[in-house]
């Protein structure tokens, strides 16, 4: 007998649920994906390149998603803390300052955050605590540019849960490369953010219970296991 379709994906009725995913504080990790201020600050960037060319469309609801999705990208990093869970940031950072290590796509795209510059770091509010883990990336997925594959396999992570930006972009690129080696994958619904709605709604369908779960940051916060849990048996 199959399984129940997904509620969340009611257009397309092949899917079936993904195994349940069994997060231990050993084996599971979150990874941010380009919460910093080249492409999360309306100030700097993307952002105020595209302003200066004239093209605003997407800039309103772009800012009203960022002041969303931070609180609930904070919430989850207090929690894998607090937890003693792997926190794992990627940022878009070139390694010269001209930028011509960059991938085709972001010269493109004129994406250039030099090592050095505000476009590069993180935005305070979710800056890396103490010896985190942050992986310099010049191309889309994280897996493609950096060692984070060789790292992960270091620490023992298994299973991943994806936020930041962008939905369609970066986030998704990584989870897909993350599924192909091997991860659970979690992307997180209200702590991913994109240009439009639409856009955010195509990605989360093509990722749901195919490349991996989407869920929002409450559901993620009830996986976890209880701090004391974690204290208790470390």
């Amino acid at each position: 007998m199959s399984r129940p379709m997904n509620p969340r994906d009611p257009y397309i009725g092949w899917r079936e649920r993904l195994p349940a995913l069994e997060m231990t504080p050993t084996d599971t990790a979150l990874v941010v994906i380009d919460m910093q201020y080249g492409c999360a600050s309306a100030d700097h960037g993307v952002h105020a390149q595209r302003r200066e060319r004239g093209l605003l469309d997407g800039l309103d609801y772009i800012a009203e998603r960022i002041d969303t999705i931070v609180p609930n990208i904070a919430r989850l990093q207090a929690a894998f803390r607090a937890r003693g869970m792997e926190v794992v940031f990627a940022r878009i950072c070139a390694l010269t300052q001209d930028g011509r290590d960059r991938s085709k796509a972001h010269k493109d795209l004129q994406n250039h955050s030099p090592d050095g510059s505000r476009e590069a770091m993180i935005l305070d509010e979710l800056a890396p605590v103490g010896d985190e883990l942050v992986f310099d990336k010049t191309g889309g997925s994280v897996f493609n540019s950096t060692t984070i594959h060789y790292v992960l396999g270091n620490l023992g992570i298994r299973n991943l849960v994806f936020v930041g930006m962008m939905t369609g972009g970066c986030v998704e690129s990584s989870l897909r490369d993350a599924k192909d080696l091997g991860y659970g994958v979690i992307m997180v619904s209200d702590a991913t953010g994109t240009w439009t709605a639409a856009m955010q709604e195509s990605s989360e369908q093509v990722v749901d219970e195919v490349f991996g779960k989407v869920i929002d940051t409450d559901e993620v916060l009830a996986m976890l296991p209880e701090p004391a849990l974690v204290r208790s048996g470390s």
